[in-house]
């Protein structure tokens, strides 16, 4: 590693009324696996993008391979071998992995006419070459977020990519995925690729990186050889204090059954079985987490109760009211509150302000905007007049999570609380969390994140193809029982708690 592939110096890049790069520094080396790690709002997405020129910097110089080079557009970086796999997907849904993977850059004929068989030939033979095994003629629409990511990957090297640029790439990923993904990134680094990773995940930088550098509000606060830094460190770089990773959590104290779900049934989009006979009772004062992997009728259950997704049978009980075929605004009214997985996709209006995104269910109530940005520490370029979708991802979310907490819900549905949060942001959603449950809240919370789930819950229900395996009582769950669990394994020593109560709503 003699020369730099990369030299960032004093990169500057202001947009109005915030320093998103405050002369930034990074030097990443042929060859190497770089993290970029930073709290939200620290500047590492925008410190990319003057990297692949989607913005184009206000001051400062790069180097590629020791040589100046003036990067305006993303063109102009594909020519220097930089390549950049974006937090959201840029595919197109409809079209089939190969179709996607040489989109503007076409395999042709001698007549000139596109030659898909062709596309196909090389989409295949660069998937095994890189062991990424992804199937050229599937549809985006019908593969898994991970071979969708797998084919991202592809897009780049097909455009011979030898800096590879990954912001947050783990972000939508199961915690298998994740190792696969890791996988690849060494397999990539074997074949000479160099690359660099946007993260908030500390074991993903211990497993994968070389070196790490910490950005903090849009300045570069240190950079470190990841083997001889240990995860607190690495913490307390990123967010300049001391962070809890173990969060006390009280004895629960259980009241009545505020959500019950007797035998439901609820099929997919594409109106294929997701949700099979699932039986669940969540307590007030309670967090109850539903363990699995992705696929698995997670979020067609969450769909079902909020009503996002007609249930095909059974039933869906709150307080003891059947609320099956209520619409979701008499949900809300009754107390349900629901973040969900796809922030962009059913938690946010991208093109309304932030503060309208804020008010979204409390629009009758008097104007918390400020203070909920405040409370929850939401960085927004104008404050309340920020455009809701030009915030960060991790803000997006600390801004869904803040207005549902601002509800004062009964029963709490959490789908993902934390994805793309930083250490910080993630210890205190955490605590509020579990703050709901000691209000007597109940908490229902999906995660693909076992250490999220195992920290947090008084009970999990693993769920394997749409059904609930087994629950188990949270001083007795341990990752090996609750993996084999999510796989379909039946845990056999299992014992029912004693039933509590219905709570009875007070109106018809």
């Amino acid at each position: 590693m003699n020369t730099p592939a990369i030299e960032m110096i004093d990169i500057t890049k202001v947009f109005p009324g915030i320093a998103a790069n405050d002369h930034v520094n990074l030097t990443v080396w042929e060859g190497e696996i770089h993290a970029l790690l930073g709290e939200n709002g620290a500047g590492k997405s925008t410190l990319m993008s003057v990297l692949f020129g989607i913005h184009e910097a206000d001051g400062g110089v790069i180097r590629i391979r020791g040589k100046e080079a003036a990067i305006k557009t993303p063109n102009d970086a594909i020519a220097l071998g930089i390549g950049m796999v974006h937090q959201h997907f840029k595919l197109v849904h409809n079209f089939t992995v190969a179709e996607n993977i040489v989109l503007g850059l076409e395999c042709r004929n001698r007549f000139g006419n596109l030659d898909m068989a062709a596309a196909e030939k090389k989409t295949a033979e660069l998937s095994s070459a890189y062991g990424l095994a992804v199937d050229p003629r599937a549809r985006i629409e019908n593969i898994t977020v991970g071979m969708q990511q797998r084919v991202e990957i592809l897009k780049i090297l097909y455009r011979n990519a030898d800096i590879l640029i990954f912001d947050e790439p783990t972000a939508v990923l199961t915690p298998q995925e994740i190792d696969e993904l890791l996988l690849i990134f060494n397999r990539l680094k074997a074949e000479g690729k160099t690359i660099i990773f946007i993260t908030h995940k500390l074991k993903e930088i211990k497993a994968a990186a070389d070196r790490c550098t910490v950005l903090r509000r849009g300045r570069t606060i240190d950079t470190v050889i990841v083997k001889d830094a240990e995860e607190m460190e690495l913490a307390e770089k990123m967010v300049g204090r001391t962070i809890n990773f173990k969060l006390e959590r009280k004895p629960a104290r259980p009241g009545g059954i505020i959500l019950r779900i007797e035998d439901l049934q609820a099929a997919d989009s594409r109106g294929l079985p997701a949700v099979n006979g699932l039986s669940l009772e969540v307590r007030a004062g309670e967090v109850v987490g539903v363990a699995g992997v992705d696929g698995n009728g997670q979020a067609e259950l969450t769909a079902a109760i909020y009503g996002l997704l007609p249930v095909i049978s059974g039933r869906i009980l709150f307080k003891g009211r059947d609320i099956t075929r209520k619409s979701i605004a008499e949900r809300i009214k009754m107390g349900i509150a629901y973040v969900p997985e796809d922030r962009q996709r059913y938690g946010l209006v991208l093109d309304f302000y932030l503060y309208e995104s804020l008010m979204l269910k409390g629009y009758r109530k008097p104007p918390f905007a400020q203070n909920l940005i405040d409370q929850f520490d939401i960085r927004a370029e104008k404050g309340p007049l920020t455009r809701t979708g030009d915030l960060s991802g991790g803000n997006q979310q600390k801004a869904i999570i803040a207005r549902e907490l601002s509800l004062s819900p009964e029963l709490l549905i959490v789908s993902q609380p934390t994805r793309g949060l930083d250490v910080g942001a993630i210890e205190y959603i955490h605590t509020r969390i579990l703050a709901e449950r000691d209000k007597g809240r109940a908490v229902l919370l999906i995660s693909f994140e076992l250490d999220e789930i195992l920290g947090l819950c008084d009970r999990i229900a693993a769920i394997s193809r749409g059904s609930v395996v087994g629950i188990v009582p949270a001083e007795e769950a341990a990752e090996r029982r609750i993996g084999a669990m999510m796989g379909g394994v039946a845990s056999p020593d299992w014992k029912d708690p004693v039933p509590a109560p219905s709570i009875r709503g007070t109106h018809d």
